[in-house]
This record gives structure tokens, C-alpha cells and sequence, in this order.
């Protein structure tokens, strides 16, 4: 099974790009991927909830939601959050550092929050090593996946190599492998850590240059870096698959 852990309904980019899950399944379909994650950031919580259920709803069994969190002083989201896990089957919890503080007193109570409901928090660090260690190390019963191998596109391979070691030493931190840019660090960090807590991802949709052709590199950037059989089908599928319990 083919299972992409990182798709976005709504994008942090620019121009809020949104995709509908019609776009999203017909690319599944044509690059041969059997299950998505999706998510919609840069909106709020409330409408996070609506989009990535109503695409779940409709495509069931293909598309896997996430709820976004945005916690902020005043409005901490944690009941919309309980909501979505709860009563809407949603399956993890999408945070970004770039729309939300990670200071202990905001981000805390949402990583308490994921480990009461025994889900995983995929979370865009943009680079905060700090913050990352401190939430694993404080954290262990919650499972944290580490986006980008820890910060997007990154070129600094001491900084990718610090976020591994995090990985090394907290058995509660898995490694998203999506949007990295020195791909053969995805090797060394499925040496350093084992395939069974790395995850592959495309970050997309994305038209470059059209959305089945840019997920369709994406998965061949993990086919040819020479992994085994077993390696391979854990990145590709079966370490989020073990994590969420879908199959």
C-alpha cells in the first residue's frame, strides 16, 4: 500500500492555493497512491474541520483527515479540537509553526490533548530544533512526526542532522520525508533511525509541473535511493499506515 502522509486541501503558501479532494484522488489515481493524509491550513480550526471531513466523508477509505491546530492566548481551540477527534474519526493533528507560537503555554495543552486521544501531531517546526526537543523530551507519550525532516527545503545538513538525533533518542518522534531537499539525508536518517518511524510525503498538490507529475517525482525520489524492500514499503506506506491503524 501507497500512502501519502503530507497533502494539503489548503496550502500555507502565498496564495492560499486550495485543492479540492476531486483533484486530490484523481492524482492518487493516476500516480498509483491508495490513501492521503489531508489537511487544510492558513484558515481556522473550525474550517479546517469542515474541509478535511467533508473530504474524508467523501472519499472514505481514501483520504485520512487531520485537524489543524492554531491555539492562540485567547482562544485555546482545544474543544474543536476534542470535536474533530472525538465525533469526526479525524485521524491526527497538523500543527505549523509558522501560524502558531510553539511557546509551552500555547502548544502544550494541544500535544496533552494528542496523546489522551492516542493521535499523531505532524509539526512544521520551520527549524526550531529547541522547541522540537522539548516537546518530544516532555511529551514521550505523545507521538510527534517532525515535518521536512525538520525545517522545509532545508540545505543545512548540520540542522537536518540535529532533528535526527532527536529522533534517535525519543522513541516518540517519527520523521516526515516530504518537501526535503537533500534527499540522500532521507537514507542516512532511515540508517540512523530505522524505516519503521519515517514516513514519505509529497506536500503537494502542486502543478509543477502538473499535480500527478509533481507526486509522481516525489515517489520516485524515494524509489531510487537505493533502500531494501522492506525500507522502502515502510516509507512509502506502512510506518503511517502502523501509526494511524488504517490498512
Amino acid at each position: 500500500m501507497i500512502c501519502d502522509s503530507h497533502v494539503h486541501l489548503k496550502h500555507g503558501d502565498a496564495e492560499g492555493r486550495e485543492y479540492p479532494p476531486e483533484v486530490i484522488v484523481r492524482t492518487m489515481d493516476e500516480v498509483g497512491i491508495d490513501k492521503s493524509v489531508v489537511f487544510a491550513m492558513s484558515t481556522t480550526t473550525r474550517h479546517s474541520i469542515e474541509m478535511a471531513g467533508n473530504a474524508a466523508e467523501k472519499f472514505p477509505g481514501r483520504l485520512i483527515p487531520y485537524v489543524y491546530a492554531i491555539p492562540n492566548f485567547e482562544r485555546p481551540v482545544l474543544s474543536e479540537l476534542e470535536e474533530a477527534l472525538s465525533e469526526r474519526n479525524f485521524r491526527g493533528i497538523k500543527i505549523h509553526a509558522g501560524e502558531c507560537s510553539l511557546a509551552e503555554y500555547l502548544i502544550d495543552p494541544v500535544l496533552e490533548l494528542a496523546g489522551i486521544y492516542d493521535v499523531p501531531c505532524l509539526i512544521d517546526c520551520c527549524g526550531n530544533h529547541n522547541a522540537a526537543e522539548r516537546m518530544a523530551s516532555n511529551f514521550p507519550q505523545t507521538r510527534l512526526i517532525v515535518a521536512h525532516l525538520g525545517k522545509y527545503l532545508c540545505d543545512d545538513e548540520a540542522l537536518i542532522d540535529r532533528f535526527i538525533g532527536i529522533a534517535e533518542k525519543c522513541n516518540n518522534v517519527f520523521l516526515d520525508a516530504s518537501g526535503v531537499a537533500i534527499s540522500w539525508k532521507i537514507k542516512d536518517a532511515v540508517g540512523r533511525v530505522g524505516s519503521n518511524r519515517i514516513m514519505w510525503g509529497t506536500d503537494g498538490p502542486c502543478e509543477a509541473p502538473d499535480t500527478a507529475g509533481f507526486a509522481r517525482r516525489e515517489l520516485d525520489r524515494i524509489r531510487t535511493l537505493n533502500l531494501d524492500e522492506k525500507q522502502r514499503d515502510d516509507l512509502l506506506g506502512q510506518t503511517i499506515a502502523g501509526l494511524l491503524k488504517v490498512y
